[in-house]
């Protein structure tokens, strides 16, 4: 009798050549349309020098420009994370009227446009809005500033940590909630020493990509800025100013920074990946419960 394990499953019982391939054509388009334009942005970045690289990412403009990007995505990073696990948790343990509706609102920016998001905002905070009387009285300005920068980056970062946690909360099941209630635990124990410990890692790999997102962000800041050097630019609009002047040297340099924290970002990402599939994580016994007849959650009705 011949042995199951020494079978092939059917997927590699092509050729070797038909393997070869197409590893050869995913290895090509890689490099192709990823790795030549990354080589690309950090050659054409130190073309001229050290000193011109330097002059273009410490001058006045660049430097407000990196300020302002890291301010934006630490304010979208801080919301989200707020709104993500409030809005997983919801969804993943409660059951209530409109709760389709929630997920489809938040996998709208999905679907929208970026620069569709930002004329929403253009027209809802403009000039030419039914809002412009009340903010013009206040002395409060949306639009063509940091606070219309920051609401775009928001509309189109805010479903990565949701859509991130959901499908694992609803994985995880509420048991171990429902224990600890039993036992006497009040919400907010429940939230830091049951649920949140459960999630960490779901919650790290959501926050990597929002970020990623927040800094990356072209089309939609590029309708609400306004373009106001020194005070509305992100990186990717100084970038864009910059090759638009003619500065081919001075807006790849910036461009690296970018490419730098895609970077890292990348390293970090795979970091989480590893430690989430590591079998002493505190992710891990979900996977060993879904091989174990357990009872299906119940959820409670909010």
């Amino acid at each position: 009798m011949s042995s199951a394990v020494t079978d092939r499953p059917n997927h590699l019982t092509e050729p070797r050549w038909v393997r070869g391939l197409l590893l050869g054509v995913a290895l090509a388009f890689l490099t192709l349309f990823l790795l030549l334009p990354l080589v690309t942005v950090f050659v054409e970045a130190f073309k001229k020098g050290w000193a011109l690289y330097l002059a273009a990412i410490t001058e006045p403009d660049a430097w407000s420009a990196i300020q302002l990007t890291l301010w934006v995505a630490a304010i979208s990073l801080v919301v989200n994370l707020v709104f993500g696990v409030a809005a997983a948790w919801a969804i993943a343990k409660f059951e209530f009227r409109g709760k389709q509706l929630l997920i489809t609102l938040i996998d709208l920016p999905f679907s929208v446009s970026p620069v569709v998001a930002g004329l929403v905002f253009v027209v809802l905070f403009g000039s030419q809005s039914w809002m412009w009387p009340f903010l013009e009285d206040h002395n409060l300005k949306i639009v063509y500033a940091v606070p219309g920068v920051v609401l775009a980056t928001l509309f189109v970062t805010f479903p990565f940590i949701a859509r991130e946690l959901i499908p694992l909360m609803q994985a995880q099941g509420s048991e171990e909630e429902q224990a600890a209630l039993t036992l006497g635990a009040s919400g907010w124990q429940i939230f830091w020493r049951v649920t949140l410990p459960n999630i960490k890692w779901g919650l790290l790999y959501g926050a990597i990509l929002c970020n990623a997102r927040a800094m990356g962000e072209f089309g939609a800041v590029s309708v609400v800025s306004g373009h106001i050097r020194g005070m509305t630019n992100t990186l990717t609009l100084h970038v864009e100013i910059l090759y638009g002047e003619y500065q081919f040297a001075a807006s790849f340099a910036v461009a690296s920074l970018l490419a730098l924290l895609a970077l890292v970002t990348l390293v970090i990402k795979n970091v989480v990946e590893w430690r989430s599939a590591r079998p002493d994580s505190v992710d891990q016994p979900m996977e060993a419960r879904a091989a174990a007849p357990v009872a299906a959650p119940q959820p409670t009705t909010a």
